[in-house]
């Protein structure tokens, strides 16, 4: 049996995976704290189809009533007051479920320990995440893509399924740490894979499509993980998604069998297209390189510095949008869910868009160094504007419309940051050398992360990303010289 375009049923599957990533990486955020939204009534209804809630004047409290017919009573001055005889309750979520929360402290103390605790627990994460980075980049240069995949998904999805059953802080933050082991290895490994089955003049559109998926991921994120959560709690949705990396494995140990040049069902059109499109084959005898010799050349921190700079804009994002849009906006949960995926639908574009601008100026005769950077320069300039406008609106609505292009310029730069392993090395040594850049990406993000707890302003804290921008293009642009594959 032959399949035509094989090489796009390999980075299709690589991209549904990262949906699935995304979705694993996005379930603490998005149920962590939630605004559930009642309606005020003068009694309760007797079978009542919606939240609702009666105002006590003379204790200033709240009575509320769930769609469960649950009761329980709240001060009116940790009630946030809306329109329309409404009123938003932000005392929902993982947070306040395991006691992490108290839920009768002030608001102003809650949203303290919301983002500190969420902040603590991702750092932890961000740890095993950039070890995983480390280790992950050179497992799968040892014991290649396929079985590198099998491995990261089954201890992601295993993770995710498993914090179903967390009781508290401490087995929340184990479950993380677990996820994050496994999370990593896709993002050198995907480097590795598109270098293995892609020629170089596709290798870029190849990584926008894998970045695409995982903005994907984080689009579908807000609305199956909050569906979810409301049809069934927190608990079932952690064991739900977490199946879903573990079934996956199936289809692609049925698929990808090899690489292409012994792959069974691969054409001889597409096998001599591949590897006649790939010129460091010529270096089939060059020898994986150890992290000291990577470290030892000047090029290779272009990749170790640029990520260092740039990944803390993503991470922030992924981290903390959800509870920005929560506290800055009072969205409600449905609100947050069909508002959220936004910025990421930008990021999605500019996955494709970098990709695809860096491979067009190849094929119309632009060298390889010339593309990249002239790429990444767009980018550039379309995150700095936008993340200023982003944090100067008050509504909510233009706030994540901006947020697009500032996800979008990021993408659209860091899909060609991501190619340059690639560019610099032949096959045994470019997951290392990916690894190593996700390893300094963490880092950089931690250390954001430490410093956004010193920051009590959101949209300062999201305004001052910009300045990330110059440092990491500038780092690239010092340390890489020209972008070509070192002898």
């Amino acid at each position: 049996m032959k399949i035509k375009g094989l090489r796009w049923w390999i980075i299709g599957l690589i991209m549904l995976i990262t949906i699935i990533n995304y979705l694993d990486r996005g379930t603490l955020n998005y149920m962590w704290v939630t605004n559930v939204e009642y309606s005020i009534v003068d009694e309760f209804s007797s079978k009542a189809k919606n939240n609702e809630a009666i105002f006590l004047k003379e204790k200033n409290i709240y009575q509320l009533k769930n769609k469960k017919g649950e009761t329980k009573e709240l001060a009116a001055s940790h009630v946030l007051q809306k329109e329309d005889k409404k009123v938003v309750i932000n005392r929902e979520g993982i947070a306040y479920d395991l006691g992490i929360i108290d839920k009768n402290t002030t608001p102003d103390e809650a949203s303290k320990k919301a983002k500190g605790i969420l902040g603590t627990i991702t750092i932890f994460f961000m740890i095993a995440y950039g070890v995983s980075q480390l280790f992950s980049g050179k497992l799968y240069d040892k014991i290649g893509t396929r079985k590198g995949f099998v491995i990261s998904a089954a201890i992601w999805g295993l993770a995710d399924a498993l914090t179903s059953l967390a009781k508290g802080r401490f087995s929340l933050t184990a479950f993380r740490m677990m996820l994050g082991l496994g999370e990593a290895g896709p993002w050198p490994g995907a480097v590795k894979s598109n270098a293995e089955w892609f020629p170089q003049k596709e290798r870029a559109f190849a990584q926008g499509l894998f970045n695409a998926a995982a903005s994907a991921g984080s689009i579908l994120a807000p609305i199956i993980i909050l569906m979810l959560y409301l049809l069934l709690g927190w608990r079932l949705t952690f064991l739900i998604v977490g199946s879903l990396g573990l079934i996956w494995i199936i289809p692609w140990l049925i698929i990808n069998k090899k690489g292409p040049k012994d792959h069974p069902w691969i054409t001889e059109k597409e096998r001599d297209y591949i590897l006649t499109g790939q010129p460091e084959a010529q270096h089939v005898n060059e020898k994986e390189k150890s992290w000291k010799e990577l470290l030892s050349n000047k090029k290779n921190y272009s990749v170790i510095l640029g990520r260092f700079f740039l990944d803390p804009i993503w991470w922030m994002f992924v981290t903390y949008l959800p509870l920005y849009l929560v506290e800055q906006f009072n969205l409600n949960i449905t609100e947050l869910a069909f508002s959220a995926w936004v910025p990421y639908f930008g990021a999605m574009i500019g996955s494709l868009t970098g990709g695809w601008f860096s491979g067009y100026l190849i094929r119309s005769g632009k060298t390889v160094d010339r593309a990249r950077k002239t790429a990444m320069i767009v980018g550039g300039l379309i995150i700095i504007p936008s993340v200023i406008a982003s944090v100067l609106v008050s509504n909510a609505i233009l706030a994540v419309v901006l947020m697009a292009f500032v996800l979008g310029g990021f993408q659209f730069t860091m899909t060609n940051i991501q190619t340059i392993p690639s560019d610099l090395h032949s096959g045994p040594s470019v997951g290392s050398l990916a690894g190593l850049g996700g390893a300094a990406a963490v880092l950089g993000t931690i250390l954001a992360i430490l410093f956004s707890a010193q920051i009590t302003s959101w949209p300062l804290l999201f305004g001052l990303l910009a300045a990330l921008v110059p440092l990491s293009l500038g780092s690239i642009f010092l340390t890489v010289g020209k972008i070509e594959h070192i002898k």
